[in-house]
């Protein structure tokens, strides 16, 4: 579709408003925010802050989904993972086992799935104001909340961290002067679970408040790992499990002296993934020493404990995991003789994606020396660092910081804001990438940052322009420390250690005016200048490292490197209130991403920049209140020319030995054309060119980053409706279309991980419960996720699109101010995968899939006093 084509789809949705019925549109009185009813009845008003000033969502000329309190709690929505499923066109889930507890983030078909710190996300949260600049972490316990409000597209010129594809704005509640009041919730579940919240408002003084929340999350993981001999004695199989052994000492009596017609899977099972183990707590003070001042400081402590995510394997190809000498040399350790040899095969597959083999160990003992029937060497040469580590399924994530804002009211126009933050994160993640007893490859991660930000806000209004100006600076201290163990890399495989550092730092000076030249009609100018730059120091060394000079060691690679950019951003927007009840809006923006580097080379050659990118949105969008607010209708369209795209193309190269000459193997390096002139992979070498003598080489993955310029044009919709009172409705919905060169030719031409289609839609009904001196309240929602690719050339793990259904009935009682619900979520037992690993596609055996939560229930008890 040619872009003149797109932008007048964008510009359709908003004459479609135009085309109204003026009868129909009539304005009710405005209510404080929040998702229940006007006490006339009709659809409550929801204050934002995403223009920097306090205003009604429906006059704000951004796509904004707004999300309560209330709604995250009735919707069964625990966490920012869960976000996606009620935002159109925003896909949010908790990142893939290999890169920690993070947050998989995309916006209108643009975001990121790794979690390592040489990229910016592509999606900035805020939280109270205050830049968070991570995505390990950014999966926050929703405790106390106000809102949170999910801005798509650029946003540079209101916040103080340019994003590229959108904002996330944490709003928490604030410390109250007037009274005090506080709450306490404990929630049951399936799995054990076990949630308890707690908060309390409490006023010191006539102008000074505490507020202070926090919560114990527990909760068993649904995924069970099985210790792998004891489940193929309970099979009746024990061959396939030959000489492993149990990684549970306690198995061994039950197994042997009960038997196979003894043992249950429950019996082999030696923990679980999935689970959760949470503690969280947060305390704000406001102080208001004189009118019109404000002081606030607040800091938040929390520490995850929880297992691992769910992790399992979906396929093995035998030819790939039996094909390698050294690997097979791992089995024979294991193997009987006369017996069919171990392998690592399709016998590690449980057939059940609730279980797993994996042990995150590595079986074969420290030190020990092993070589290929062949006689050649393996990873295992006798080295006491090589061999018998070990990891848990659970590694501490400890996340806190400290906050202070300043609120000044310099005049009765202008207002002035200071806020400033200190963050510290810190997470120890290890992870089993064969998903099985015999080890392919492990790594064992520690990333952590410090960072400080401040900002400067003026913000000011007239009856002609409003008017926003600000500075930003914001700075950190990073850390990556890896150890990765691969003995199925290259040749005899590899162990690295990576110590790498990162400093980046952001200058920003950012203004935003709104002109009102005539009555209902505005003009939206905004600029930003950004001086952004990231000092890394990257230490990659391969084992064994060279103490003397750990830079000088075979396959080091250590480099100094320093991403930066200087620019102007820019955004303008047209808006026209048609009525008092319908606004309709036309924009243009532009956002960035800093340039980059490949943070995972596996040698010298493989180091290399990645472009920035760089993106131009058009949008244009109607947003109404009708028939006397019972219903409300949000209508977007937008187009994204994707001018500056680094996109990594798959390929491999000649592993090379310490004097930078490819080790021999079998295979052969052929040219790639998708990763540009130089880019290569490899395939093995056919029979006749073994029997002519052409040689043969150890190959390695690599990643190619080539500029490859895209457009995405899509639509959104969001409806509330309160046809009578105490009847709610609610729907969304999201379609985005993504083309470039590089999907016109592939097996699958769309985006990996963006789904095209996103809905939701949720029923609730309030009946008067009289006898029970209260009100009953049923619930049902449903979420819909279209179909998703995770390899643009391979349609095998192509995801089908599902839909889940949540549940709740909530009993409120008003002479007490309690609740009582009683839900579920998952409610049909539907299953799908939320994240897929294809290892395949880098010449690895195996492919995983993260399988998502089972139907689970809960009940849950809220006090207020």
């Amino acid at each position: 579709m040619a872009f003149q084509a797109k932008l007048a789809l964008c510009a359709s949705i908003a004459a479609l408003a135009a085309g109204m019925p003026g009868a129909a549109l009539a304005q009710s009185s405005k209510a404080d925010a929040g998702p229940q009813a006007n006490d006339e009845g009709g659809i409550a008003t929801i204050v934002v802050t995403a223009t920097r000033r306090e205003t009604n969502m429906q006059d704000t000329p951004i796509a904004i989904t707004a999300v309560t309190s209330d709604t995250l709690e009735t919707r069964g929505l625990a966490d920012v993972a869960a976000l996606g499923n009620i935002v159109p066109n925003a896909s949010f889930r908790r990142a893939q086992g290999a890169f920690g507890k993070a947050v998989t983030t995309y916006i209108r078909g643009i975001g990121q799935h790794d979690s390592n710190l040489a990229s910016e996300p592509a999606v900035s949260f805020y939280i109270d104001d205050v830049y968070y600049p991570l995505l390990y972490g950014s999966q926050f316990e929703l405790v106390d909340l106000e809102r949170i409000e999910v801005l798509r597209g650029p946003q540079g010129t209101l916040f103080g961290r340019n994003s590229l594809a959108g904002a996330v704005n944490i709003v928490s509640r604030a410390p109250q002067f007037d009274a005090a009041d506080g709450f306490v919730n404990v929630t049951v579940g399936a799995f054990n679970r076990t949630d308890v919240r707690a908060g309390f408002n409490l006023p010191l003084a006539e102008n000074f408040a505490v507020r202070i929340n926090g919560l114990v999350k527990r909760r068993e993981g649904y995924q069970d790992i099985l210790d792998f001999r004891c489940d193929m004695i309970r099979k009746g199989t024990p061959e396939l499990a030959s000489e492993l052994p149990f990684t549970d000492g306690l198995l061994v009596q039950e197994a042997v002296l009960g038997g196979s017609s003894s043992l249950s899977q429950d019996d082999c099972k030696t923990g679980t993934l999935g689970g959760e183990d949470v503690t969280a707590v947060r305390g704000s003070a406001l102080w208001e020493p004189a009118p019109g001042l404000r002081l606030t400081v607040t800091g938040d402590y929390s520490r995850d404990n929880s297992e691992n995510a769910a992790d399992s394997l979906i396929n093995i190809n035998d030819t790939i995991g039996t094909s390698k000498a050294t690997i097979n040399a791992i089995g024979d350790f294991y193997s009987v003789p006369g017996q069919p040899p171990v392998r690592y095969d399709s016998r590690f597959l449980t057939g059940d994606p609730y279980t797993t083999y994996a042990t995150n160990s590595d079986l074969i003992p420290a030190g020990y020396e092993l070589r290929t029937s062949a006689g050649e060497a393996t990873f295992y040469n006798g080295s006491p660092l090589r061999g018998g580590s070990a990891y848990s399924f659970t590694g501490p994530l400890i996340n806190w910081g400290l906050s202070g804002k300043v609120e000044l009211e310099v005049s009765d126009a202008i207002d002035l804001l200071l806020v400033a933050g200190y963050r510290s994160v810190d997470s120890i993640l290890s992870y089993d990438v064969d998903g099985s007893p015999f080890l392919l490859e492990q790594t064992r991660n520690n990333t952590g940052t410090e960072s400080i930000n401040a900002e400067l806000r003026l913000t000011g209004s007239t009856d002609l322009f409003d008017w926003v100006l600000g500075g930003f600076y914001y700075t950190a201290d990073g850390y990556v420390r890896t150890t990765l163990v691969s003995p199925f890399s290259g040749a005899a495989g590899l162990q690295r250690y990576q110590n790498h550092s990162y400093e980046p730092e952001s200058k920003a000076a950012y203004a935003n005016v709104v002109v009102r030249p005539v009555e209902r009609f505005s003009v939206t100018l905004g600029g930003r200048y950004s001086d952004e730059k990231n000092v890394v120091h990257y230490s990659n060394l391969q084992d064994p490292v060279n103490l003397a000079d750990p830079a000088a060691g075979a396959g080091a690679i250590v480099f100094d490197v320093t991403p930066a950019d200087k620019r102007f951003d820019w955004k303008l927007g047209l808006d026209y209130e048609l009525t008092d009840e319908v606004l309709v809006y036309l924009s243009a923006s532009t956002g960035f991403r800093l340039p980059s580097f490949n943070a995972r080379p596996f040698q010298p050659s493989q180091v290399s920049s990645i472009p920035g990118d760089e993106t131009v949105a058009y949008e244009a969008g109607v947003k109404s209140d009708l028939f006397d607010r019972r219903l409300r209708l949000n209508l977007t369209g937008f187009f994204t020319d994707y001018k500056t795209r680094a996109l990594a193309v798959s390929g491999q190269e000649y592993q090379l030995d310490a004097n930078n000459q490819p080790l021999p193997g079998n295979s052969i390096a052929i040219p790639l054309p998708t990763g540009g002139a130089d880019a290569t992979t490899c395939r093995a070498r056919t029979q006749a060119e073994i029997d002519s003598g052409t040689p043969g080489f150890a190959c390695v993955s690599r990643s190619y980053y080539v500029n490859t310029p895209g457009e995405i044009w899509g639509v959104e919709v969001e409806v509330q409706a309160e046809p009578v009172d105490g009847l709610r409705l609610d729907a969304a919905g999201g379609y985005s279309k993504f083309t470039s060169p590089d999907l016109e030719v592939a097996a699958n031409p769309r985006p990996v991980r963006v789904p095209d289609w996103t809905a939701s839609a949720g029923i609730q009904y309030d009946f008067d419960a009289a006898a029970l001196g209260g009100t009953i309240s049923p619930r049902l929602d449903w979420f819909y996720q279209g179909s998703m690719v995770y390899e643009n050339n391979n349609t095998r793990y192509n995801q089908p699109s599902f839909s889940t259904f949540n549940a709740r009935i909530n009993y409120y009682n008003e002479e007490y101010d309690a609740d009582i619900a009683l839900g579920a979520t998952n409610l049909f037992d539907e299953f799908h995968y939320e994240n897929l690993f294809v290892l395949e596609a880098f010449g690895y055996p195996q492919t995983a899939g993260q399988p998502n939560a089972p139907r689970e229930w809960y009940l849950s008890v809220t006090k207020r006093f």
